[in-house]
């Protein structure tokens, strides 16, 4: 697939830092020309009246008051518009305040992120400056999105909230949190680097969260994990959140966790707002497809997922070529240029962002709301978490998936118990009528 992009690009090859990062920033400098065009009004739709699927919805009638107690926190609350508690919300904050350990299962987008920062927050002791929680995320795109969103939550609290990860200078980190902080939310590596280097007393922090715990819990990340759990009390809590669960996660259980309360909220495995569709189409064929589904997809934000950092770059270039100004994201960019891109785009900046599977964790735009699989996803986990980006807390979406002639879908349809249609099916017609 590599080679057939390159051919429609003329054979440019981008084999330089220099030639890279000059073409992340043509790319910027059309954008702020497409600004106008494309922008979004990201308060807007967060207020409008939306349908919302019932995996969100069943507990719509629960009040924040049954579990909440600060008044601060609730204001807060309020203020993200949570009107009220999604089913994951409704069933472990009780269990969150109560110290208990906790194994959540449930689909992404349906409101992880807020079920265990909402006890989290109501249970800092905000008199005492010392680290109380650490939410470990496996990205760094990953630990800027949640405490931002942990701060938006606590805005009317005098809480402390730090994110800290690699890719940036250290000694920025280290004077944040010695000025001062209650939570702590980052990515394994710097956190157990800050710990090791006893730059921050843990004796209080007696709250570990893993977010994407799937991802957390694969072996990449087991040494640091052993690691910072030893620099935290006996007595901690450890509250797991995630879609899917690897097997390994038994043997941490049983190593780390006391008599942990199961909750699987999970009746299937996608969100049921998410529409999913196939284009069976040639390789040399696909860009053209691409135009096609751009130019009669009405969505307000769209990822597009290749499976090579080489397909990103290049398949940017072409979308914003064919008039559709787009953005990358990968893990070999520089930290400063991830940070200003994924900034930009959940501030509604752009409409489409070229990616890999970097951000399909725990990553949540409510105007996310079209993901299309230019590069058909290796595993079924993958594909789970992709097309979770769409159709986030009830909202409605559309996955497509472009696939070779060769390529068969039962097997990921009997893994998800799920049905993938072609564009050629009604369905789909009925889908972009109810778009118009």
């Amino acid at each position: 697939m590599d080679k057939i992009i390159k051919e429609d690009t003329k054979d440019e090859k981008l084999t330089t830092v220099n030639e890279k990062e000059e073409l992340l920033k043509n790319l910027l400098e059309k954008l702020k020309i497409a600004e106008t065009k494309y922008g979004i009004d990201i308060t807007e739709i967060l207020k409008k009246d939306v349908v919302r699927t019932d995996d969100v919805t069943t507990t719509q009638f629960s009040k924040w008051e049954e579990f909440i107690k600060n008044t601060n926190l609730l204001k807060g609350i309020e203020n993200m518009d949570y009107k009220y508690p999604s089913p994951v919300q409704a069933a472990s904050i009780p269990y969150s305040l109560e110290g208990r350990d906790l194994i959540v299962r449930s689909k992404n987008g349906t409101g992880k992120t807020a079920a265990y920062t909402i006890p989290i927050l109501e249970r800092i002791d905000d008199n005492k400056m010392m680290p109380q929680c650490i939410i470990l995320v496996p990205t760094r795109e990953l630990a800027l999105q949640t405490s931002k969103m942990c701060k938006k939550i606590a805005k009317y609290m005098k809480i402390e909230i730090v994110p800290i990860y690699g890719g940036i200078d250290l000694h920025d980190d280290i004077l944040r949190l010695t000025q001062g902080v209650h939570v702590i939310v980052g990515t394994p590596g710097r956190i157990l680097d800050i710990a090791e280097r006893k730059i921050i007393n843990l004796k209080l922090c007696n709250i570990l969260v893993f977010d994407e715990a799937d991802k957390l819990l694969s072996f990449e990340f087991k040494d640091s994990l052993d690691k910072i759990i030893k620099f935290l009390p006996v007595d901690r809590q450890i509250l797991l959140y995630s879609a899917t669960f690897p097997s390994s996660v038994c043997e941490f259980v049983n190593s780390y966790m006391n008599k942990p309360l199961h909750l699987n909220l999970m009746k299937e495995l996608t969100l049921k707002g998410v529409h999913q569709f196939y284009a069976c189409v040639e390789p040399k064929n696909k860009l053209f497809c691409l135009k096609t589904l751009l130019k009669q997809l009405n969505f307000d934000q769209c990822i597009i997922f290749c499976n090579s950092i080489q397909n990103v770059e290049l398949l940017t270039k072409k979308t914003t070529e064919m008039g559709f100004p787009s953005y990358f994201i990968h893990s070999k960019m520089m930290q400063a240029d991830r940070n200003l891109v994924f900034h930009n785009f959940t501030e509604g900046g752009c409409k489409i962002l070229v990616t890999t599977d970097l951000i399909t964790r725990g990553i949540d735009v409510p105007t996310i709301n079209c993901v299309i699989n230019f590069d058909f996803p290796k595993t079924t986990e993958s594909y789970l978490h992709r097309i979770g980006r769409a159709g986030r807390f009830g909202n409605y979406g559309v996955a497509i998936n472009l696939i070779g002639p060769s390529q068969d879908l039962r097997d990921l349809e009997n893994a998800l118990d799920i049905s993938i249609l072609p564009v050629s099916d009604k369905k789909f017609d009925d889908f972009m009528k109810k778009q118009t």
